[in-house]
């Protein structure tokens, strides 16, 4: 089977968002498997000097960057080493070439939306890792998918670890349970958590990510948003999404089947293993990650969620059950109150109550088409902003 595994062709993947947490642990993948992996595309926002650099480690076709003044630049330090493209219409070409396999979407934001569609129209397998494609415009991406046939792998380790214990269980499935860290302030009380600065909650117990999915990640609002994401993906409506405190981040997340079994993917916490899965699947490969030491763990503790301390995850069940434009709502509400905490503008524990407050005044629609959806996030920004100002 190894022989199988190391024979297969080459994939050539396209990183979008490749100068983030998730792109350049994608790029130490492919780094350790040279003979299965070809970076033919790179993306980003606007950092110029690291996506330099990475043009010139991995010699791609092309590369683009979202920001008009990074365009510029780029274009003048690389020269004419490959083509370089600019906003959203040369990210949407990346997705789209045809020397592409696979498409991971690891970019932060609502941009991550039309990209997707682009990469699915183009018949090409989808490793996403872009939390806002799925939580604001859920139901057009997933239905396009099914349309065109086209695989969407999640790279979440959570959304991973339920997509891999699914593999020829779906049809048995009964219940999903996302677990999460709890967060640095799993054990503050709400006098404690009134109190919070930002370099508190920068610090993440077990994992290492970006700035907004960390405070997400704190608040569990970043948990809210896979509960949304787990909805779409498997299909499960929310009363069968359960989310539980397991504080070691050992137990990825779990399964319950119909017979009373459950299934459970424990790991070390390193994003290496899900992403190189997204890329391999349904096959697999060594990985840089290191082993599990079962002898290290003395326990795994699991608790429920407190809702009255970490409200947030409340706020994303009502968001996604109410659905329509309502999640992309909550979203970017969220987005601007996160960017306000990290400038020192609002406390930590007033995040939750800007997001519930621009929900409440947001005019709900149903079946919203993807620039319905775009209004409604340019609209939570623009309210969630007034109000902070």
């Amino acid at each position: 089977m190894k022989d199988k595994i190391e024979n297969e062709s080459i994939t050539n993947i396209v990183i979008l968002g490749s100068t983030g947490s998730i792109g350049r642990q994608a790029l130490e993948v492919a780094d350790k498997h040279p003979q299965r992996f070809r970076v033919i595309a790179l993306a980003a926002r606007d950092e110029v000097s690291l996506l330099q650099e990475q043009v010139q480690k991995y010699n791609p076709l092309a590369v683009a960057v979202s920001d008009p003044k990074a365009y510029l630049q780029l274009k003048e330090k690389i020269g004419g080493q490959c083509r370089v493209l600019a906003g959203i219409d040369g990210i949407c070409e990346l997705s789209s070439l045809p020397e592409v396999d696979t498409v991971l979407v690891a970019v932060s934001g609502a941009v991550g939306i039309k990209p997707t569609l682009a990469a699915i129209r183009a018949h090409k397998r989808i490793a996403l890792a872009n939390k806002e494609t799925l939580v604001a415009a859920g139901d057009i991406v997933m239905k396009s998918a099914r349309e065109e046939n086209v695989a969407i792998i999640p790279v979440d380790s959570e959304h991973s670890a339920v997509f891999q214990c699914l593999q020829g269980e779906s049809s048995y499935l009964k219940k999903v349970w996302l677990t999460a860290s709890g967060g640095p302030f799993r054990n503050f009380t709400s006098e404690e958590l009134e109190k919070v600065t930002v370099d508190m909650a920068l610090k993440h117990p077990n994992w290492s990510m970006g700035p907004k999915i960390t405070i997400d990640s704190a608040s569990l609002m970043n948990k809210g948003l896979e509960v949304i994401e787990a909805h779409h993906l498997f299909n499960v409506d929310y009363d069968l999404i359960q989310v539980l405190v397991q504080r070691e981040s050992v137990i990825h997340s779990m399964v319950e089947l119909v017979d009373g079994s459950f299934l459970a993917h424990l790991g070390v916490a390193d994003m290496r293993i899900p992403i190189q899965y997204a890329l391999t699947w349904p096959g697999r490969l060594e990985s840089p990650a290191r082993s599990l030491d079962f002898t290290s763990l003395a326990k795994i503790h699991f608790d429920q969620v407190d809702d009255s301390r970490f409200p947030c995850l409340s706020l994303a069940y009502g968001a996604g059950r109410a659905g329509g434009t309502m999640p992309a709502v909550l979203n970017a509400a969220n987005e601007i109150a996160v960017s306000s905490f990290l400038n020192g503008k609002i406390k930590f524990t007033d995040i939750p109550g800007l997001v519930e407050k621009t929900m409440g005044k947001h005019n709900l629609v149903k079946d919203p088409g993807l620039e319905i959806i775009f209004e409604a996030d340019n609209w939570a920004r623009e309210t969630c902003q007034a109000m902070i100002d």
